[in-house]
């Protein structure tokens, strides 16, 4: 018999009662961010909550049917059954009380930066630029553009987008729960548009993924301990496309981040969007740091906190894509790159919560 800690249910019945009381009071409408932050966690919630009713009736058939098999031969027969089924409902609530990623509910920003291969590489981040765009159609996710520098051959040298989820996406369907796992170097080989001997070569993107933050007030910063540059936004090449000094750059002080926004027109809403960025940043580093203290047997296998880790090969003349963490393979690079993403981020998924419930189990051992 699989055994779940009853311990750990009752909190969650607490937090899934106070936040029904808090939503049908008036007054929590009238605070947008604490609204969506309070339905996001109210629907993450609610398939645990099923789990622990279905747990608790199955549990209580049993100690009935036990307690009247003596005197009832047809409860007798059931008792199995009804055992079978308490299991079951056990097993299915031990997933859901797996610790989750307290970021899951959350958008992203995500950052693809070209790496070895000049513009060959600027291609190839392009071209996983236009396959997270796709991703996020097919998910019925919304995008925005906050940054971009395009290189001479229409590739980008880093560009950075904001994904959001439409509605409230059930469990692990949110944009951070599906894309955090694409975050490290990603590698494509293939003969390059400025091979002029049918070469294959082999280059390299970078992608970063980050929560994006509900409430700026979550990472607090101390404008004392910002620096704040203006310029002329630039495009290939470095030519100037604005007259006025619109574009941002932010360094943060005490870290070293530096984030730049160019994409808007005016000075304020870029000024806004690298502070959006700069808060999504520091956010994540307090969450590595964290993940680097943890006990290698709480890490996560697959989320690796170091960015230079190589996750992926993208192989055209073969078209084959390979996730190196999960051993995915399969030879339909082409619709991976419009967009069927699925099957590879799922692989990553399930690979993620194998490793939570191994040491889950280590530590109840």
């Amino acid at each position: 018999m699989v055994e779940v800690d009853a311990t750990a249910v009752t909190p969650l019945l607490e937090e899934y009662s106070s936040i029904e009381t808090q939503l049908a009071d008036p007054e929590t409408h009238s605070d947008q961010v604490a609204l969506k932050r309070l339905n996001k966690r109210y629907a993450a919630l609610a398939p645990t909550i099923a789990a622990i009713r279905e747990w608790e009736e199955a549990g209580g058939d049993v100690e009935a049917a036990v307690e009247m098999a003596s005197e009832d031969e047809s409860i007798a027969a059931e008792l199995p059954a009804l055992r079978e089924r308490a299991e079951q409902t056990s097993e299915r609530l031990r997933r859901l009380l797996v610790p989750r990623d307290p970021d899951d509910d959350r958008d992203v920003i995500l950052e693809v930066k070209a790496g070895e291969g000049g513009e060959e590489s600027a291609l190839f981040a392009g071209d996983l630029l236009r396959m997270y765009l796709r991703y996020a159609e097919r998910r019925s996710w919304k995008t925005q553009l906050l940054d971009a520098t395009e290189s001479d051959l229409g590739g980008y040298k880093d560009v950075r987008l904001a994904i959001h989820a439409t509605g409230t996406p059930a469990p692990g369907e949110a944009p951070w729960a599906r894309l955090k796992y694409e975050g490290g170097v990603h590698r494509v080989q293939r003969v390059p548009v400025t091979e002029s001997q049918g070469r294959i070569h082999t280059s390299a993107a970078g992608v970063l993924v980050m929560p994006d933050l509900d409430d700026p007030e979550e990472v607090e910063l101390d404008h004392n301990l910002l620096k704040i540059d203006v310029f002329r936004s630039s495009g290939p090449g470095g030519q100037s496309v604005n007259t006025t000094d619109s574009a941002v750059r932010i360094t943060h002080l005490p870290t070293g981040l530096v984030v730049s926004c160019q994409n808007e027109k005016s000075q304020l809403q870029n000024k806004e969007s690298a502070l959006r960025v700069l808060r999504a940043r520091l956010h994540q580093l307090a969450v590595e740091e964290a993940e680097a203290e943890a006990s290698a047997a709480r890490r996560s296998q697959v989320r690796t906190v170091d960015r230079s880790e190589r996750i992926r090969t993208y192989n055209f003349p073969e078209n084959r894509i390979a996730d190196h963490r999960t051993g995915f393979k399969a030879y339909n690079l082409d619709h991976v790159l419009d967009g069927d993403l699925d099957p590879v981020v799922q692989s990553a998924v399930e690979a993620d919560e194998a490793a939570r419930m191994a040491a889950l189990g280590s530590s109840d051992t």
